[in-house]
Formats: C-alpha cells, sequence, structure tokens
C-alpha cells in the first residue's frame, strides 16, 4: 500500500513538473484567460501536515479570506501529508512554475540562502515575540528576498512550528542532565554540533525511524514540537518532556514566481490580503496546539519540566564560532539586537 501511495505520489510530481517544464507560459496564459473569462482560479496549495492541524487552520484563513475578497473568482485546493513531495521538493516544484502554494517548514530553505540555517542555532531567539519580530521586520523582507531571487519562490508570510521540546525518559533540568545521553537530531550538521556542546551523543536519524528507535532504545531522546510529540504518539514510548525551547523553526507562506506574476493586479493584491489574514491565524494555531498538547501529555502522565536554559547556553559558544561565519555575522548580530 505504500508503495502504491509512493509511485502515485511520484507520478503526481511528474505530472505536474511536466505540465511546468517549458509550459510556465501557457500556465500563465490560463490564468490570465481564466481572469478575462471571469472563471474560477484555483490555487494548488501543499502542506506537511494532515487535515485539521496547525498549518491546515492556516490554509484554510487563507482559502476562505482569498474567496471572501474576490467573490469566489479565486480558491485554494489543500494536498496534505507532503502527497506532492518533500518540503524540499515542492519548493522546487514552485520554483519550476509546477505547483501554486506550500504553507510548510522554513528547515529545506537553508540550502538555497545560508542565512536560513541561523533557526538552527542554539538559543537565537528568547521567545515568540523576539522570532515573530524578526520575521516580521527588515530581517525577515531581507531573507525572503534573496530566497525569492535564488528560488523563484515568492514568501508571502510567516506562520510556525515554533520552539521544540526534548522528549527523554529521565528527567531534564539542566545540561548536566543530558551528558551522555543519545538525542535524535535531524540530519543536520548544525543540530549535531549543538547536541555534542551539550555533552548529548547527537544520534541524526530520519523522522520515520524515530518512534522504532525511541522504543528500542537505539535513542534516549529526541527533540520536536509539543504538537509532534502528541500526534506521533511518542508519549507512548517516553516518560518526561523537557521544554527546552532552543530552536525555533518558521513555516513560510509561499508562492511561486511564476503563479504570482500570471495574476492580474486585483488578484494579487487579494492573495496578499489574504496571506496577511491567514499569517496570525497559524501562529494562534500552533500555541493553542502546544497548549493542548501539553495538557494532553500531562494527561497520560508524562513529566513536562523547565530545564535551566542557562547551563545550556554556557556550552554554546563553539557552535556560534564555527557557524557565524558560514551563515553571516553580521545578519546573527541584528537577530540579537532586534527590538520586540
Amino acid at each position: 500500500m505504500k508503495k502504491a501511495l509512493k509511485a502515485a505520489s511520484l507520478a503526481t510530481i511528474l505530472s505536474l513538473a511536466l505540465a511546468g517544464c517549458g509550459g510556465g507560459s501557457s500556465e500563465k496564459k490560463t490564468a490570465s484567460a481564466d481572469a478575462a473569462e471571469g472563471k474560477q482560479t484555483v490555487l494548488e496549495l501543499s502542506i506537511p501536515e494532515p487535515e485539521g492541524a496547525k498549518f491546515d487552520v492556516a490554509a484554510k484563513a487563507f482559502k476562505e479570506e482569498l474567496e471572501n475578497l474576490t467573490d469566489d473568482q479565486m480558491t485554494v485546493k489543500i494536498h496534505y501529508n507532503n502527497s506532492l513531495g518533500g518540503e524540499r521538493e515542492v519548493f522546487e516544484l514552485m520554483g519550476m512554475g509546477s505547483l501554486d502554494m506550500a504553507i510548510q517548514s522554513a528547515g529545506p530553505m537553508g540550502n538555497w540562502v545560508p542565512e536560513f540555517n541561523m533557526f538552527d542555532l542554539p538559543f537565537l531567539f528568547d521567545n515568540r515575540e523576539h522570532a515573530h519580530a524578526v520575521l516580521d521586520g527588515e530581517i525577515g523582507d531581507e531573507l525572503a528576498q534573496k530566497f525569492e531571487e535564488q528560488t523563484n519562490v515568492k514568501v508571502l508570510g510567516w506562520v510556525e512550528n515554533g520552539f521544540v521540546a526534548t522528549s527523554s525518559n529521565k528527567a531534564i533540568n539542566s545540561v548536566e542532565d543530558v551528558k551522555g545521553l543519545k538525542v535524535r537530531v535531524q540530519e543536520n550538521e548544525l543540530q549535531i554540533d549543538a547536541w555534542k556542546a551539550y555533552g548529548a551523543d547527537a544520534t541524526p536519524m530520519a523522522w520515520t525511524e524515530v518512534f522504532t528507535g525511541l522504543q528500542q532504545g537505539v535513542i534516549d531522546g529526541h527533540s520536536n514540537s509539543l504538537a509532534t510529540i502528541q500526534t506521533s504518539k511518542i508519549f507512548e514510548v517516553q516518560s518526561h518532556v523537557a521544554l527546552l525551547e532552543d530552536r525555533y523553526a518558521p513555516g513560510p507562506i509561499s508562492i511561486s514566481k511564476a503563479t504570482f506574476e500570471s495574476l492580474t493586479p486585483d488578484q494579487q493584491d487579494a492573495v496578499l490580503k489574504a496571506a496577511e489574514h491567514a499569517e496570525p491565524i497559524g501562529r494562534q494555531a500552533n500555541e493553542d496546539k502546544i497548549n493542548e498538547a501539553a495538557k494532553f501529555l500531562k494527561d497520560q502522565g508524562l513529566e513536562l519540566t523547565e530545564p535551566d536554559k542557562e547551563s545550556f547556553k554556557a556550552k554554546t559558544d563553539a557552535v556560534y564560532e564555527k557557524w557565524a561565519p558560514k551563515i553571516g555575522e553580521e545578519i546573527i548580530e541584528k537577530v540579537k539586537n532586534q527590538d520586540y
């Protein structure tokens, strides 16, 4: 069944890519023709999560507002669970003009613009307000502009995966408690360096292997959002969650530049306004899901701790010394000095 679904997904991606290869202009003509003829324009939008998850809340808010602003002349079709491809593939499809929109993690964006890797730096952001001020201001605009220039994908706004927590089978109250702990990290060199600096045994592992790895003791813990710890049933194989919040993950609302430029000025204005409307709704949805997950996990008997973050921060100097020159020391300093 999984193989059949994967084949279907690949076939969908291929058909979308073929439609876009050498055919970007035909897609633009179709969108323009639809507008001229008064036909409804349908934007295809990908999210990595299932229906009802935080990105879906943002996507539906965008869809509803877009329909309202255009008297139903524009709408959105939402594709769930990365059914059109993984997050990097989705950015690539948008860049080719083969997919219209996405709301997903910013994780792959560092492959094109190194400054995006700053979101993996430990404790760069003090809190959500700090992160939002960065994304909503000059720094966020600069990052979005660079990404558009490199990929032909336009960022319309920022929602979030938010801050991560760390699950384990022991209480984590300070950095001393993770010494020697086998902590799963994404296959990401910066994350590996950060957890090694804390004294843990950083263990890169694909997400699909994490539950089994925890269940069998191959790894002792992992970092993720509280909402994902709930929905992925990590609570069945872990007894503690530390609200470490050492890493913040934004989620762009993005659109193919080819799609955006194929729209009429009025349609472009509606898309921009719909994204502006969806942004705070998406952010609140993430906060709501995290609060719901915290209550759920406590009800399941898990212990949630608030570790001494300063003890972790004290171990990160070497991480910044290595990565700041690669990411850009100037933008890191701007982030640190951002008013909020």
